[in-house]
């Protein structure tokens, strides 16, 4: 009810109810002169459920209504559709009073419908929800925690960025070789593609008295002073400065000479990869490439496993969008360029006409921008979280992100005002940690559940086999099933003129026909944790308190092609111990013992090989031996791995205790590289430029289990190296005597 208020509050400080910036309030007044206050309940019974259920949840209208509710808008969304509580409690109350205290409220703020930055305490915007709702959840008990924009963004675009060049170097190969145009751009404007935090001071000359210490260390004294100020980052000395002119003057020519010719080298090196992206889509030569970039860009799917209201989901949308922009804008070019010249034939032509056909669906939209939002909320953007209530603050978000592009036109249907795509079914409500994620699980579920062959002939064996096989077939068909329901779901919100009686109904049977095979699949998983299924109440209590989620069916598609394309987040981080309410099985990070190493593991089975993954979570995940399991998985990718200690400052501010460290993932590979950075200490005052001057060095060396270790430069892996190849001091402990004596050999 809060969500659905606050939404109307947006909405109609923009104009979109009945042109009246204070709708609701007038509403309640009207109510209250025609039929009575309070004790009649009159303003949520006889005007607000009509509002949201008839009024802004379906498109067809009646005078009787439209004299109740006035000039409003078909919203779609499932937000104003019957919620499960109206259905199962048609007769609920809310008095009047109530109301009056939540607009009383409410106007105490300025709603701003768009992302301006806010300047005043009484300023409110779309964004300030999530923060709100996470903020100031029960941050102990669940483990959840505020991710701000900067790690946001820095994760969501160093994994959905390498996996987009990836699929476009797929269908288009020629244009990703090492001397090709697309590399170029880093050869002809080196400096374009690193961050300014990296160049700052760097084509200064150096004051005499530092610059007499470059070739001779005995001249460094003053080095560990603070540098200039148009030389120094912020607390940066000069030494520091120094070290960081090598590193900006040694990646101008490895650019310049053409060194770098991998998406994963701008990583590594961290380049501007954002930027990079950008440039590469604004200058395609071909439209074979601009089409490669256009179908990865449209069709990748990045999931947050545990969303929480949106944080990380929205940093993707923030990443993808100027992509679609870039794409449409040479997609025109390449059209009006084919107009003039008018001279294009066969497969050419035909390339041309897929152009066509996207700008075309873009022009049926209300703007341009809503067309791309609309398509990376609908098709882009997936996220899973157990607590519902932080589901539906994603949905409204991006709901409200939408609703922000358009201005209300009376003279066009609908005040102008496009449906809203439905994402419930992209945005899910679940545990992401208890349910069958592929075929083969639900496989040995059935099996299981039939007996596990004990005391049986090898007939009834075969029978048993026959009975997997046939009842896995069953699932498969079930789950195609719904997979074809929910295509049709989705082919009708891009579809124009959509029917809200005909949309509602396709929605119902998809929800009927997925809950009757969550109750299969629920029945097995139940009997695999030592439910009596047969028990409807222990069945029940099993089922609320697990809370399954069964991504095979919850998103057949996906996981049937091979798994998610990107997958980021920030994972709860709470000790296993501390969850009462539900049980996992079958994962080898339990011993690990925190929920967060739990989730990462859940998240390598729903991926692929080609699969780019982004996590912050603690550092304990590459420092402590009890998530060596962890560590086994991470290091089968190629990693890159930044670690941040909380003194003086922290990532999540006003928490102790919170030394973190971020995983960016890459492909599955047979030799994979592990580079790390230094654990930085660092002050409030570098927050600004502490992403953009991050610094990456090898760290591939098995020097002690249970770590990955934490370099800042060649020169500390190097010496690692060559320690790894001695005996380790504990080598030299007596393992015979009672006390620990040390040999000393010296030689």
């Amino acid at each position: 009810m809060l969500n659905r208020l606050m939404f109307v509050y947006f909405i109609q400080k923009k104009g979109f109810l009945d042109g009246n910036i204070d709708y609701l309030r007038d509403r309640l007044t009207k109510c209250q002169a025609q039929g009575g206050t309070d004790e009649f309940y009159s303003f949520y019974r006889v005007f607000l459920l009509r509002l949201f259920h008839e009024g802004l949840g379906q498109s067809s209208r009646h005078l009787e209504l439209e004299r109740l509710v006035g000039t409003v808008p078909y919203l779609n969304g499932g937000l104003f559709e019957v919620h499960q509580l109206e259905e199962k409690y048609p007769s609920i109350q809310i008095p009047d009073d109530a109301f009056t205290k939540i607009f009383d409220f409410f106007d105490e703020y300025q709603w701003h419908l768009d992302d301006r930055p806010l300047r005043q305490d009484d300023e409110i915007n779309p964004d300030v929800l999530g923060y709100i709702f996470e903020k100031y959840i029960n941050q102990k008990q669940m483990g959840a925690y505020y991710t701000k924009e900067d790690i946001t963004e820095y994760i969501s675009k160093n994994t959905i960025i390498p996996f987009l060049f990836d699929a476009a170097a797929k269908k288009c190969a020629v244009a990703f070789k090492p001397d090709g145009a697309l590399w170029a751009l880093l050869r002809e404007t080196p400096d374009r593609y690193i961050y300014e935090a990296v160049r700052k001071g760097v084509d200064e000359p150096l004051p005499p008295e530092i610059a007499a210490g470059i070739d001779s260390v005995a001249q460094r004294d003053g080095w560990n002073r603070s540098a200039a100020d148009k030389y120094a980052l912020p607390t940066e000395t000069w030494r520091e400065h120094v070290a960081r002119r090598g590193r900006c003057l040694d990646l101008r020519a490895k650019l310049a000479n053409g060194e770098v010719t991998s998406i994963n080298d701008l990583i590594t090196y961290n380049l501007d990869i954002r930027q990079f992206a950008q440039d590469a889509i604004v200058n395609c030569e071909g439209a074979d490439l601009l089409l490669a970039f256009y179908q990865a860009i449209s069709q990748v799917s990045v999931l947050d496993p545990t969303c929480g209201s949106g944080a990380f989901l929205f940093a993707a949308l923030n990443i993808l969008e100027p992509f679609y922009h870039a794409c449409l804008d040479r997609m025109q070019g390449f059209v009006d360029d084919a107009d003039v010249l008018e001279q294009l034939k066969g497969e050419e032509k035909k390339r041309y006409q897929n152009f066509r056909d996207i700008l075309t669906a873009m022009a049926t939209h209300p703007n341009r921008r809503y067309f791309i939002l609309k398509s990376i909320i609908l098709n882009n953007l997936y996220g899973v979280d157990i607590m519902e209530e932080a589901t539906e603050i994603c949905k409204l978000r991006l709901f409200l992100k939408l609703v922000s592009q358009v201005d209300v036109r009376s003279d066009l249907p609908n005040l102008g005002l496009e449906p809203l795509p439905d994402i419930d079914f992209n945005i899910r409500s679940g545990n992401t940690l208890v349910g069958y994620v592929s075929l083969d699980e639900i496989s040995k579920a059935i099996f299981s559940d039939e007996g596990k062959g004990k005391g049986r002939s090898k007939s009834s064996k075969n029978q048993g086999n026959l009975f997997q096989f046939q009842q896995s077939g069953d699932v498969i068909h079930k789950a195609g099933i719904v997979d074809t329901a929910f295509q049709l779901f989705r082919k009708m919100q891009t579809s124009s003129g959509l029917n809200s009686k005909e949309f509602k109904q396709a929605k119902q049977d998809l929800r009927v026909k997925l809950a009757e095979l969550n109750d299969e699949l629920n029945y097995y998983l139940a009997r695999q944790y030592g439910v009596d299924v047969e028990d409807a109440k222990a069945f029940a209590q099993w089922q609320s308190s697990h809370q399954p989620f069964h991504w095979f069916v919850e998103f057949y598609q996906i996981i049937s092609d091979g798994g998610f394309d990107a997958i980021i987040g920030n994972p709860p981080y709470i000790e296993n111990k501390e969850i009462k309410q539900y049980k996992f099985k079958n994962y080898s990070c339990e011993s690990a013992g925190n929920l967060y190493a739990l989730v990462m593991e859940r998240c390598f089975s729903l991926g692929q090989q080609n699969t780019y993954q982004g996590y912050i979570v603690p550092v304990s995940s590459i420092s402590t031996d009890r998530y060596q399991p962890l560590q086994k998985l991470i290091l089968t990718r190629e990693s890159h791995i930044s670690s941040f200690d909380d003194r003086p400052s922290r990532l999540f501010e006003g928490l102790e205790h919170i030394r973190l460290t971020i995983h960016l993932l890459g492909k599955l590979s047979s030799i994979p590289k592990t580079f790390s950075t230094r654990y930085h200490k660092w002050s409030a005052s570098e927050r600004s430029i502490l992403f953009d001057s991050l610094r990456y060095t090898r760290s591939t060396v098995n020097f002690l289990e249970g770590t990955v270790p934490k370099f800042y430069s060649e020169l500390e892996f190097s010496i690692c190296s060559k320690l790894a190849q001695k005996n380790r001091l504990e080598s030299f402990y007596s393992k015979t005597s009672s006390e620990k004596i040390f040999w000393l050999f010296i030689t």
